[in-house]
């Protein structure tokens, strides 16, 4: 384990946490198994399926985040993290696998960092693509707030443009 990198996404969560090791571990699973190193831009994306601690370090090790465009969420609420290379086309998806006995918080981060790699994940493929490069928009004034917003978020409403705060979605269910 790197303590230096550690350290550093110590310091920019605010505390040690097991959450923040999850992240922490997954990121070093997922470079030595693809050879991953920092995404300076979006080479490397990550998409996490939980918007827990562990999310912090992945932008801290990967260089993912959500303003580089590099950082999906999908909100499914595993503990899961999904990681592509852009250039080789490389992908694994990291689950961390279900507790295993009872431990307190600084056990489990301790078993989190150390345990062999294998007894705390599974490695699978992701069931899903690599997500398109971030893409920029135009913005659009909504007609009822006069609050700016990028084009592919704004809906028609009486005839106006407006943002998705001012929509009033119309569903009768079913879903649809």
């Amino acid at each position: 384990m790197d303590e230096q990198l550690w350290e550093k996404a110590v310091a920019f969560h605010g505390h040690e946490c097991p959450g923040l090791a999850i992240g922490f571990r997954a990121c070093e699973a997922a470079q030595e198994k693809m050879g991953l190193k920092f995404s300076s831009d979006e080479e490397i994306v990550c998409v996490t399926e939980n918007d827990a601690c562990g999310v912090d370090a992945v932008q801290v090790i990967a260089g993912c985040s959500f303003g580089k465009g590099n950082l999906i969420y999908r909100g499914t609420g595993k503990m899961a993290f999904s990681f592509f290379n852009r250039t080789t086309g490389e992908s694994v998806r990291i689950v961390l696998k279900p507790s295993q006995g009872e431990m307190d918080r600084q056990e489990r981060q301790k078993y989190i960092l150390t345990a062999p790699v294998e007894e705390v994940f599974e490695f699978k493929k992701p069931g899903f693509t690599v997500p398109k490069q971030a893409q920029l928009f135009r913005t659009v004034v909504c007609e009822s707030c006069g609050e700016g917003a990028p084009e592919h978020k704004i809906r028609l409403q009486e005839g106006k443009k407006v943002c998705l705060d001012c929509f009033e979605d119309y569903s009768r269910g079913y879903g649809l």
